[in-house]
């Protein structure tokens, strides 16, 4: 008798093991496809907020048709991301369109020392867009970039083709600080033939501008088209190959040419908003990183100048291990 209940005690305890094996693996399923869901709707929303974004920064939709700008007295505003001024919706400007008109009209004539040049080219120097971009990184570093710019959006899209990711080149990220120094702030100055400089970023390189305003000012009017020649193509084939690019890397363009991203991202070291990484609580999975839109270790680069402030590793994170907040006196990231 004592061997048979004591084998009936053992097939309870070995089915209880089973049936508390099988729960857990079951709770397990369900906190995953919970936490699937959570980024998955998370991601959703802040596309969905960056579309609403793009709306708001070019709400006039019907000069799509007509193939006119708008005109009016917010055009004087400076929008804090790359926006195109001749976009047929757009209500502002650019900042970085505004930064080179800015200093395409400084008249060096007179200048014979180093000195007087320096002195030319600050009394020109464009301290409206200047100081909202430098107001706007102290504030919130490049959260920009990740919630609100169009072209970001537009990148973000064709990069839902693909799943898997390449990483791409790492010393590229560089590049867009000399195009900002370059493109932005020198040569439109160099450019200058007497009546003034050129806005050699969006005349020469701005996928975003051709986008936005190339492509529907050239379909809306003939005379247009009419005229395309080296530059449209050069510009083309600039905006195709981001655009073949973002299918297979994260926001390429904003990750190695946005000179807009190169001026925000020395903000982001000491921005009032911050992301903070708790590596007491980090059990180093690296979900943070995989949902991480331009492709960072999250948990070696949090504080980086390429982080784009969009959240996406906090919502992933199954530990709570990442916050974002306001930045107090002393703290270090």
């Amino acid at each position: 008798m004592k061997e048979i209940q004591k084998k009936k005690e053992n097939e309870m305890t070995t089915a209880n093991k089973e049936t508390s094996a099988a729960s857990q693996k079951k709770d397990s399923a369900i906190t995953a496809k919970r936490e699937t869901i959570k980024t998955s709707s998370s991601k959703s929303y802040r596309l969905g907020f960056m579309a609403l974004s793009t709306l708001l920064f070019n709400p006039f939709l019907k000069n799509f048709k007509k193939g006119a700008l708008y005109q009016g007295s917010m055009k004087q505003v400076c929008v804090p991301v790359l926006n195109c001024y001749s976009c047929p919706a757009a209500a502002g400007s650019c900042p970085i369109g505004s930064l080179q008109v800015t200093l395409t009209n400084i008249n060096f004539e007179g200048c014979k020392s180093v000195s007087s040049y320096i002195l030319a080219y600050l009394r020109f120097f464009p301290l409206y867009a200047f100081g909202l971009l430098a107001l706007v990184g102290t504030l919130i570093g490049r959260s920009i970039c990740g919630w609100l710019c169009p072209f970001g959006l537009y990148q973000e899209l064709l990069g839902k083709i693909t799943k898997n990711k390449r990483q791409g080149w790492h010393y590229l990220r560089y590049l867009k600080y000399i195009v900002l120094i370059l493109a932005v702030f020198i040569v439109p100055v160099l450019l200058y033939d007497g009546y003034g400089g050129k806005p050699a970023f969006c005349q020469y390189i701005c996928p975003a501008g051709l986008l936005q305003a190339g492509l529907p000012l050239i379909i809306a009017q003939e005379s247009l088209r009419n005229a395309l020649g080296w530059l449209f193509a050069w510009k083309a084939s600039i905006l195709a190959l981001i655009s073949i690019l973002s299918v297979f890397y994260k926001r390429p363009f904003c990750r190695w040419l946005c000179p807009l991203g190169a001026f925000y991202a020395p903000f982001n070291k000491f921005s009032l908003l911050e992301l903070k990484l708790d590596k007491d609580k980090c059990i180093n999975c690296q979900r943070c990183s995989k949902a991480c839109p331009v492709s960072l270790t999250v948990t070696e680069e949090i504080c980086s100048g390429e982080c784009v402030r969009c959240n996406e590793c906090k919502r992933v994170c199954p530990v709570g291990a990442i916050s974002l907040g306001i930045k107090k006196s002393g703290n270090s990231a």
